[in-house]
């Protein structure tokens, strides 16, 4: 038998301090236990989160939409990944999990029928004739688009332009529309989701892109499961202390926090680092390293929850393994290309609003762990059982990742 699941079974086996065993919890035990039902509360939120977290847990599914306005024209072209395409309209015509260039080339006039209807764009408030060219693929940092070439003709011109965008937003509520659009000598950058679909271009001041970018950020962070699930295998045990062979409560609230502000901060400092980098040009990863290095780095942090080879410097773990989810971070933003200018405030808004999303997570989960960290069910089921079965996940994330095969 694995040790791993040695240790889980040994885990459940033993006894609480009322006698019960692993179980239902009777009544009697809810009225004189410390903290009666408390713990399997926080738990059922660990796992309810590991039940969120997609299978397959890629980079989140975005198009980009680069766009020019001459005269009475907007030409440009739309890169659409064609893993979504295949979800959206089937292109794997023989459904041997592998796409040919023939079977896409087959598709070519599906996917400029789909994609056409679900965009819309008016000038001068007017709508504007869009028709589609010969489609072409282009490489992203995530995989293979087609590229659409667009071209509008819009009768009332194109002194105001406004866009109306509805890819995908019916199968998949995350995709993003990312889009720059070149508009008499000033470039703005868009970001279309479910909530706003329609957006006028506008020269937008730096307060309008600053907000924009932080709630694009916190909104990542929010939906970047493997993000988070790093960042909480790495706080489980910032309220036990590693004792006796085992994770004990820590006597008080100041290790717990001291721990978590270093852990926090060392990520936050790591990832702020190699996001600037990378959104900047100045680096630049394969994508499928770098997803693949975010999972084992998941698995990792887990794995040292049940034998804490690192105990007292996490902190530099966080740091080490944070370097590399700056990559995560930053491949929204590099695909993006904003111009440099913009791209500034794109960049320091966007991490700022990652770091709040992650704050936000780090002050829902501490008090309540800390006021737990007694309990059997807090070391016992949320930090072993939790660990274990992130590890399951995130090793599952690794192994599509680093050889590109399909969810388990």
């Amino acid at each position: 038998m694995p040790a791993f699941l040695d240790r889980l079974l040994s885990a459940l086996r033993t006894p609480r301090a009322d006698g019960s065993g692993f179980g239902p919890i009777p009544d009697a035990a809810r009225r004189t236990a410390t903290t009666p039902a408390r713990p399997g509360w926080l738990a059922g939120c660990v796992l309810l989160l590991l039940l969120a977290a997609p299978a397959q847990a890629h980079k989140a599914s975005d198009s980009y939409l680069m766009l020019a306005a001459h005269g009475e024209q907007v030409t440009g072209h739309w890169d659409i990944a064609l893993r979504d395409l295949d979800e959206a309209i089937g292109l794997d015509a023989d459904q041997d999990g592998q796409l040919t260039w023939g079977e896409v080339k087959a598709r070519h006039g599906a996917i400029a029928a789909y994609a056409l209807t679900r965009l819309g764009i008016e000038g001068g408030g007017r709508p504007c004739r869009l028709d589609g060219g010969q489609q072409t693929l282009e490489r992203h940092t995530d995989g293979v688009y087609t590229s659409l070439p667009l071209t509008a003709t819009c009768p009332a011109g194109t002194a105001s332009l406004r866009l109306d965008y509805r890819l995908l937003f019916d199968l998949d509520r995350l995709h993003r529309g990312l889009a720059r659009v070149s508009h008499d000598g000033s470039t703005e950058s868009l970001v279309f989701s479910p909530e706003q679909p329609r957006q006028s271009v506008t020269e937008r001041g730096s307060w309008q892109t600053a907000v924009e970018f932080a709630r694009q950020g916190v909104i990542h962070i929010w939906t970047g499961y493997d993000h988070i699930l790093f960042l909480l295998s790495l706080l489980l045990p910032a309220v036990l202390v590693w004792r006796d062979g085992g994770w004990q409560a820590s006597a008080g609230w100041r290790p717990g926090v001291a721990d978590t502000a270093r852990v926090v901060t060392s990520f936050t400092l790591a990832h702020s680092i190699t996001l600037s980098l990378a959104a900047l040009g100045v680096v630049s990863l394969e994508s499928r390293w770098v997803e693949s290095t975010i999972a084992a780095s998941v698995v990792l942090a887990a794995i040292n929850n049940l034998y804490p080879v690192i105990r007292g410097r996490r902190w530099a773990v966080a740091f080490g393994f944070g370097l590399i989810h700056g990559f995560g971070f930053a491949s929204v933003l590099a695909e993006l290309a904003l111009p440099r200018a913009q791209l500034v405030t794109a960049l320091v808004s966007f991490n700022l609003g990652v770091e709040l999303g992650q704050l936000a997570i780090v002050a829902a989960f501490l008090p309540l762990a800390y006021a737990l960290r007694g309990s059997w069910l807090y070391r016992r089921l949320t930090v072993s059982a939790g660990s274990i079965a992130i590890i399951v996940l995130a090793g599952n994330w690794f192994v599509q990742r680093a050889f590109n095969l399909p969810g388990l």
